[in-house]
């Protein structure tokens, strides 16, 4: 166990003395590992201190680069590096096929927006833009320290019925945008759900059309990746592309999602709501 999560599970004993709701999350986090992922005890136990882990981490990683100015962080470089090698790939291979690059949903936001960013220099783009559920500058202003980054905001826009529009536009200008594909469906529960039929775990489950629909309409590929951090260290695993227009690419995403799952549950943000990816009404 790291230093880091070390420090977490502190965090996590100390807030659950006052903090019911603390104490109840990481509960429901490990029951859900325990239950219906039927998870070995070492990750059931730490899946409780994940939210703190996070919070460690993203807040390490935005003010020691807003204090240090825009430090560098060699081992998300390197996997920034492995993640554009593959996007070039393809760009050779199938040139007319625009790609979405989906980090799910793992150790922390602001690693992976330091990935995205690092892309768009490498890439040689002037701007990547990046389709976000996560509240912006919780701890600052995040536009200054990523200026590279245009964040096409979902949760709570105003303007959230044109994100197709703005989608399309960023795919046509740079090729290549920013999705988060496994992002369960109840976490967009203010707003009709579009959701595909899967397989996840020997049971029907569902998960977010949205990737689907656009990315079938442009012919398009899925890149999905996700983090760890192991032993004070950033890994990645980079996932075969998808074909998005290809009939088996929503149980093919399910496949990578709940091998993700499997893998990294402890590390995954969005992990305590009981539902996962079982329940979401039809639009």
């Amino acid at each position: 166990m790291t230093k880091a999560e070390q420090l977490a599970n502190i965090m996590l004993r100390v807030n659950g003395l006052f903090n019911a709701v603390c104490r109840a999350y990481g509960n429901i986090r490990a029951e859900i590992a325990r239950d219906i992922l039927h998870l070995p005890a070492a990750q059931i136990k730490r899946s409780r201190a994940a939210a703190q882990l996070e919070k460690l981490i993203d807040q390490r990683i935005y003010f020691g680069r807003d204090i240090r100015k825009h430090e560098a962080l060699p081992e998300l470089d390197a996997i920034a590096e492995k993640l554009a090698a593959r996007i070039r790939q393809l760009k050779r291979d199938v040139p007319n096929q625009p790609v979405f690059v989906s980090p799910f949903h793992y150790v922390s936001q602001y690693a992976n927006i330091y990935i995205v960013e690092r892309l768009v220099a490498l890439l040689d783009l002037k701007s990547l833009s990046v389709v976000s559920g996560v509240p912006r500058n919780q701890y600052g202003d995040d536009h200054k320290l990523i200026p590279g980054i245009k964040v096409l905001y979902t949760y709570g826009d105003a303007n959230r019925n044109g994100l197709g529009v703005r989608v399309a536009r960023a795919l046509k200008r740079d090729g290549v945008v920013v999705l988060f594909s496994d992002v369960p469906p109840f976490t967009m529960h203010r707003y009709p759900m579009e959701t595909a039929e899967v397989r996840m775990f020997g049971r029907s489950a569902r998960i977010h059309n949205g990737v689907f629909r656009m990315g079938e309409s442009f012919n398009a590929l899925l890149l999905p990746f996700y983090l760890r951090f192991e032993r004070g260290h950033f890994e990645a695993h980079i996932f075969d592309h998808i074909p998005l227009a290809a009939p088996d690419a929503p149980q093919r995403l399910a496949n990578y999602i709940e091998s993700a799952l499997t893998d990294n549950y402890q590390q995954w943000t969005p992990g305590g709501h009981p539902a996962m990816y079982s329940f979401a009404p039809n639009r």
